[in-house]
């Protein structure tokens, strides 16, 4: 527990008890769904979903908003977790949608869309070859397996407090709690994130500490020919949102290419979201492999892995076989044609800084009048509350981080109808096109009922 949070513990317990109390009073029907949904394991489609203190069920959405099916409105914060950039039942995407209906939804064979999505995407983010998948945790699967069949070696390294899907290579040391056999900061130990995985996989994992290029380069010499590559949020999103130190990303580029292995950037959060070219082209460096998904596709599920000529080339070759019966599907390709061509304009990412720049002023604004330790930080159209004192740089910083401010801030923004995304102190919010300054204004105020809460 920070100090913060202890002088504050008595207040923050009393606002998540009053806020929890109010929000399952307003939310009936989505207590009787919960009930009802006996063949759902969990009550529920994720575990995920299973928030504390019920999941809510959704009726519908439109533009920047959402309803629940209690017919409660709310001002979409949440996104999908982060899939939603193109806001709710937008346009361009209901149009290319509804003609790509009317025409067949899946062949399992090419369609026209998948040449324009893999052209876009290969100007956007200067790779040449793209292949597409259904969830991020494809995209981040196939980016595991080609560095390993490029390399031919069998041990990747991965950051401590990275999330990249829930497959065998990447379930480890995700968000490991302090009472977990952790290890030194500088050399943190193997953290198994989920049951039913083999130790014979995860034991070729290396888990470093983020912006901490010394530690890369000590395991690279301690494991001469061994690594076959790097997987990273270049801007780390399952801790808040923690940014990069000025060279680290093309230090690991280089450190890893002069051992020759591979570096593979996970944009699946912060594609399209932080920037029209990601953070790959906010930063100026360029990987070996990108993996995207969430929000490329308007709301329907599609991912993409991107990479350079000496990589995908396995897949042209047939050396490594990227498949899967839901690749490249119509209506995933006509959402994304629309969202990459129509939707994500220069005028869409004008409007974005515009309500980045209001809420980042009216939230740290907030802080500075009740004199509040926090900060906020933001990444495009995504961003987030640090209910710490100091900057955060890998995830041992944020791991001193009080959960109990995230859900108190999450609880009290949801009964004031802006949705954020459950597990407030992990998540971030998301702005989409369709935003407005009422929006960020909602959320401000509701921002501010909490500091005065924690203050009086």
């Amino acid at each position: 527990m920070t100090t913060t949070a202890g002088v504050l513990s008595d207040l923050l317990d009393t606002v998540i008890a009053e806020e929890t109390e109010a929000f399952v009073a307003r939310q009936p029907t989505s207590r009787a769904f919960r009930d009802r949904a006996t063949h759902l394991a969990g009550g529920a489609t994720s575990n995920w979903q299973i928030a504390d203190p019920q999941p809510v069920w959704i009726s519908h959405g439109r533009g920047s908003r959402i309803w629940d099916v209690d017919g409660c409105e709310y001002s979409d914060f949440h996104g999908g977790y982060g899939v939603a950039l193109a806001g709710h039942a937008h346009p361009a995407i209901v149009a290319a949608v509804t003609e790509r209906v009317g025409r067949g939804t899946h062949f399992a064979q090419p369609t026209e869309d998948a040449i324009a999505v893999a052209d876009n995407l290969a100007e956007r983010f200067g790779l040449p070859l793209w292949r597409f998948g259904n969830s991020g945790t494809e995209a981040t699967m196939d980016a595991v397996h080609l560095m390993r069949a490029a390399t031919g070696r069998s041990r990747i390294l991965k950051v401590e407090g990275g999330y990249h899907g829930h497959h065998d290579s990447v379930e480890v040391s995700v968000l490991p709690e302090a009472d977990d056999d952790i290890g030194p900061r500088e050399r943190p130990h193997n953290v198994l994130d989920n049951s039913g995985i083999p130790t014979e996989i995860t034991d070729l994992v290396t888990v470093v500490p983020f912006n901490d290029l010394e530690v890369v380069a000590q395991v690279l010499d301690e494991h001469p020919g061994e690594v076959a590559g790097m997987i990273v949020e270049p801007v780390m999103m399952n801790a808040g949102i923690i940014h990069p130190l000025p060279g680290y990303l093309a230090g690991l580029k280089e450190l890893l290419h002069r051992h020759g292995a591979l570096l593979a950037f996970d944009e699946v959060k912060t594609g399209m979201t932080v920037g029209p070219s990601g953070v790959t082209g906010i930063q100026g460096v360029t990987p070996d492999l990108v993996c995207l998904a969430k929000a490329i596709g308007g709301g329907v599920s599609t991912a993409a892995i991107g990479g350079t000529d000496e990589v995908m080339s396995l897949i042209a070759d047939g050396g490594y076989e990227q498949v899967g019966t839901f690749n490249g599907n119509p209506l995933a390709m006509a959402a994304a044609r629309a969202m990459l061509t129509e939707v994500l304009t220069p005028a869409a990412y004008t409007h974005l800084e515009h309500l980045r720049t209001r809420m980042e002023t009216g939230l740290q604004g907030v802080i500075d009048e009740h004199a509040l330790p926090w900060r906020v930080i933001t990444a495009g159209a995504k961003g987030c509350v640090s209910f710490l004192p100091d900057e955060v740089h890998d995830f041992r910083d944020f791991l001193t981080l009080d959960g109990r401010y995230g859900h108190a801030h999450w609880l009290v923004q949801h009964n004031r109808g802006a949705f954020l995304p459950p597990w407030g102190k992990v998540e971030q919010w998301l702005m989409s096109v369709q935003h407005t300054d009422e929006d960020v204004d909602r959320f401000v105020a509701n921002f501010a009922h909490l500091a005065e809460r924690l203050t009086r």
